[in-house]
């Protein structure tokens, strides 16, 4: 059964999601959607009424249908080949190479963080989380956020967390 998951956004920085290049990633932040989330799921990040670009709330930043779920040590195995521009580069001018969220090397074994948008203070949620969630069919709008349509508000919310189980009722509109 497909399940989408509604949750409101802080602050949308370019990292979690990660929009860039084709391609929409959740992996950092979002733990407890990124533990459950499946193929074919869709995620709705929702736009905060205190968002540093003004007042989001009622208004969709992005959506995405979960493609491919892995777990965030394959992603950092697959990510030099398949998604070079996912692992961040702190020196590069190209801002999306600046948030690369593939900020976890795991080829010692054990998670190191590489430099970038977190700290070891978002370590434990990051890592929380468990699985890269990757999407190639999303919408992204950013500080352009949309408006919600009146019959989808009950997606909305401006609570911490996410909403999945009184969804069921939207998602065939939220899709269409």
């Amino acid at each position: 059964m497909t399940t989408l998951f509604s949750y409101t956004i802080p602050v949308d920085d370019g990292a979690a999601p990660n929009p860039f290049d084709g391609l929409c990633t959740l992996v950092i932040c979002k733990p407890a959607i990124r533990r459950v989330a499946n193929e074919g799921d869709w995620i709705a990040g929702l736009g905060s009424k205190n968002a540093p670009s003004g007042d989001l709330s009622g208004r969709l930043v992005y959506a995405m249908q979960v493609d491919e779920v892995l777990t965030m040590e394959q992603y950092d195995q697959q990510a030099p080949k398949r998604w070079p521009f996912r692992i961040p580069d702190l020196t590069s001018k190209d801002l999306s190479r600046r948030l690369g969220d593939c900020i976890y090397d795991f080829s010692s074994g054990n998670p190191k963080q590489r430099p970038g948008v977190h700290n070891l203070e978002n370590q434990k949620t990051d890592l929380g989380g468990r699985h890269a969630l990757i999407s190639r069919q999303f919408y992204y709008f950013g500080s352009k956020a949309i408006p919600i349509p009146r019959h989808l508000g009950g997606i909305a919310h401006q609570t911490q967390g996410h909403r999945s189980e009184a969804n069921p009722p939207f998602l065939s509109p939220f899709v269409e």
